[in-house]
C-alpha cells in the first residue's frame, strides 16, 4: 500500500502549520476550531465553617417553628391572633394586681389561672398547632428536612418543643407578672411563693400535654382549617362531657363519681395530677377530685396521653416521609 504524500508545512497562500510562522504577505486566517468553555467567577464560595450537626439543626427548626407560631417573620395578619390572645391572657393578672393595690386583697389564685383561662388556651392551641405542621405536609417538603442529618424523631421533637414553649410562655408570663406584682405591693402576710411554684410546674404540664394533643391532631390533615376545627371540637367535647357527667353525678349525690368525671377535661386532669396531687393545692374544678388512687390515675393518664400523641406523630411522619 502506498503512503499518502505528506502535506507541506507552509503551502503558498495557505495557513501556517502549528509551530511555524505564517509566510510573509499571507492573509490572516480565522481559527475555525471548536469553541472552548469558559468558567466565570460569579462569587460562589464553598462553606468553610464548622458542621454543627443534628442537635443544632433540630434547635434551629424548633426556634423557627416557635417564631412562626407567634407570627414573627410572617405577615402582620399572622401576628394578630397569637398576640391578641397573649394580651387577653394578661388581663386577669393585671386586674388581680389592681385589686391587690386598691383593696389589699388577692385576686385570681395561681394554680387556677390556667383552668380559668382554658378557652383562650384552647383557641391558641387550635389556631397555631396547624401552622406548625400543616404546611410541611401540604407542600410535601418533609423529605427536604430528612435529607439532612435531622431524623423523624428530631423533627417531631422540634415541633413539639416549639408548641410547648409557646404555651408555656402564654402561661408563665402572666403568672410571673402576678407574682412580681404581689411582691411589690407587699400584702399582709407572706407571699404565696409555694402556690406560684406549683402553678409554674403546672404550666409545664399544661404545655407538654396540650402541645402533644394539638400537634398530633393537626398532623392528621394537611388542611389548616380542618385541623383548627378538630382541636376545637375535641376541647368542646371533653369540656361538655366532663361538665354534664359531673353535674349529673352530683345531682344524685354521687360525689366520688363526679370527681372522676372532672378528669375527662384535660385542663382539670393536669390540675388534679400536678397541682392537687403533687403540690397539694386546692382544685380548680368546681368539685373535688378523687383522692388516693385518683391522683395516681391522673398522673398516669397525663403521661399516657403524651406518649400516645408522640407515637401518633412518629407514625404519621414516617408515613408522610415514605411518599
Amino acid at each position: 500500500m502506498s503512503e499518502r504524500p505528506s502535506r507541506p508545512n507552509t503551502p503558498a497562500g495557505g495557513p501556517a502549520a502549528p509551530g511555524h510562522p505564517a509566510a510573509p504577505g499571507a492573509p490572516a486566517q480565522e481559527n475555525h476550531s471548536s469553541p472552548v468553555g469558559v468558567i466565570h467567577d460569579i462569587g460562589y464560595r464553598h462553606y468553610g465553617g464548622g458542621r454543627l450537626g443534628r442537635s443544632s439543626a433540630t434547635a434551629a427548626l424548633a426556634v423557627h417553628s416557635l417564631r412562626g407560631i407567634f407570627g414573627i417573620g410572617r405577615t402582620a395578619r399572622a401576628k394578630i391572633i397569637p398576640f391578641a390572645l397573649g394580651a387577653i391572657m394578661m388581663l386577669p393578672a393585671v386586674v388581680s394586681i389592681a385589686i391587690m393595690a386598691l383593696a389589699q386583697q388577692r385576686g385570681m389564685a395561681y394554680p387556677g389561672y390556667a383552668a380559668g383561662m382554658q378557652p383562650i388556651l384552647a383557641i391558641f392551641l387550635a389556631s397555631q398547632s396547624p401552622y406548625a405542621v400543616a404546611p410541611d405536609l401540604r407542600f410535601r417538603v418533609l423529605p427536604l428536612y430528612l435529607s439532612r442529618p435531622v431524623t423523624i424523631r428530631d423533627y417531631v421533637g422540634a415541633k413539639l418543643a416549639a408548641m410547648a414553649a409557646a404555651i408555656l410562655l402564654l402561661l408563665a408570663v402572666p403568672l410571673t407578672v402576678l407574682f412580681v406584682g404581689e411582691l411589690l405591693i407587699d400584702l399582709p402576710g407572706a407571699p404565696l411563693t409555694s402556690d406560684y411554684l406549683a402553678s409554674m410546674a403546672g404550666a409545664v404540664g399544661y404545655a407538654v400535654l396540650l402541645a402533644s394533643l394539638g400537634v398530633a391532631i393537626a398532623s392528621l390533615t394537611p388542611r389548616r382549617g380542618l385541623g383548627v376545627a378538630s382541636i376545637i371540637a375535641l376541647y368542646l367535647l371533653c369540656s361538655g362531657v366532663s361538665t354534664v357527667l359531673a353535674a349529673t353525678m352530683e345531682s344524685v349525690n354521687d360525689y366520688a363519681a363526679a370527681g372522676w368525671a372532672w378528669l375527662v377535661n384535660p385542663f382539670f386532669l393536669v390540675d388534679a395530677a400536678v397541682h392537687v396531687g403533687i403540690f397539694g393545692t386546692e382544685p380548680a374544678a368546681p368539685g373535688a377530685y378523687p383522692g388516693g388512687i385518683g391522683v395516681a390515675a391522673a398522673i398516669v393518664a397525663v403521661l399516657g396521653l403524651i406518649a400516645l400523641s408522640v407515637a401518633v406523630l412518629i407514625m404519621r411522619y414516617r408515613k408522610a416521609a415514605s411518599r
